[in-house]
């Protein structure tokens, strides 16, 4: 008997099949905020605008200083600060109001991220369009968007301490890191309710392991990245592809204990992250060789395509960065393009899903 989209069975399953298009909608806006998020906070790093707000005021903070009082006990307030005395000594209120402004577009895009979340939630929840099984998933990622916000006064707070005048590199890594990982959840949702049945065309092993291992070894890169950042480990070494004439750097293992080599020892961490991009480079390209090889055209060689595409994007960009020795503008649009790698990253292994079983 041939199927009636009609029916009453025919209408549900055209409901339920808006309201997963709906909901991917929804949480690929959000993950598109996430994405600028990035960039925004990589540009408020590398401008030092980041300690620039020395109070948490999650309601109160939504409004900007609005009189020259206010300026003036916030100038004062983060006057007391290492960064001020030892950096920024003298540059004044408009010096001030300039890293300010950056700091609190952060915390601001932030805040309209938690509402955009909330209340989308909030509006298919009330009206019974989450699909089936999502709703933990859904508050999950709220929580975790919670704890975000708490991660980030966890980081600032540590650019307070007597002997800094930056944050600890290791909480900007985990801050950095619940991006990615809020910036995955979100896309890979999304996808999963575009696309609930993966592909059926066979797929060569080989090519799923290139591209396990390729998104892999670009996490971790992007990882590696947050403590070049953390450290300012990008200032030095300013050449490519060796390192003041030597390809493993001179003073590689010097720190003790061995472990602070890889987050606090800068032609270590440098040169790990640099190995981990190039690593994440050749896995990438070879897994779009496979793909182009042994894949007809369609959505599946094209994921695996792009992502190697982006990989080799963002490694020109890491060597460009470098070589400039990390203009702002540079160094913002390499963070950028990190979550650019990060979303083909996700399409290709979400391409790559294995069929369910008859």
């Amino acid at each position: 008997m041939p199927f009636d989209a009609r029916s009453p069975a025919g209408l549900t399953i055209h409901a339920a099949a808006t309201d997963a298009r709906a909901v991917a909608r929804w949480l690929l806006l959000v993950a598109g905020m996430v994405w600028l998020m990035v960039a925004i906070g990589g540009a408020t790093r590398l401008t030092g605008s980041g300690l620039s707000i020395m109070e948490w005021a999650p309601i109160a903070g939504i409004l900007p200083p609005l009189s020259e009082a206010e300026w003036r006990r916030l100038y004062d307030l983060y006057r007391t600060i290492p960064q001020y005395q030892l950096v920024n000594q003298g540059f004044g209120i408009e010096g001030f109001k300039e890293i300010f402004w950056l700091e609190w577009i952060h915390r601001f895009w932030g805040r309209m991220i938690g509402f955009a979340y909330v209340a989308g939630l909030a509006w298919f929840w009330l009206r019974g369009r989450v699909p089936p099984g999502l709703k933990p998933r859904l508050l999950l990622l709220l929580a975790l968007g919670g704890l975000q916000g708490a991660i980030g006064w966890f980081m600032v707070a540590s650019g307070f301490e007597a002997d800094r005048t930056a944050v600890s590199p290791y909480r900007l890594v985990i801050h950095l890191g619940m991006a990615f990982l809020l910036f995955g959840v979100l896309l890979w949702t999304a996808l999963t309710l575009l696309r609930p049945v993966p592909e059926a065309a066979p797929v060569p092993p080989a090519l799923r392991r290139w591209v396990y291992a390729a998104a892999g070894l670009a996490v971790l890169a992007m990882l590696a990245g947050g403590f070049v950042a953390g450290i300012r480990a990008g200032f030095a070494y300013n050449s490519f592809p060796l390192m003041d004439g030597r390809l493993v750097p001179e003073g590689y293992w010097d720190l003790t204990p061995a472990w602070k080599n890889l987050t606090a020892n800068i032609p270590a961490v440098q040169f790990n992250h640099r190995l981990l991009a190039t690593a994440a480079l050749l896995s990438a390209a070879w897994a779009a060789v496979l793909a182009w090889r042994s894949l007809s055209r369609g959505r599946v060689r094209g994921a695996v395509m792009g992502f190697g595409i982006a990989v080799g994007l963002q490694y020109a960009l890491g060597i460009a960065t470098l070589l400039a020795v990390v203009p702002v503008w540079l160094g913002t649009l390499h963070q950028t393009i990190a979550v650019l790698v990060l979303a083909g990253a996700l399409l290709a292994l979400h391409a790559l899903r294995r069929p369910a079983p008859e």
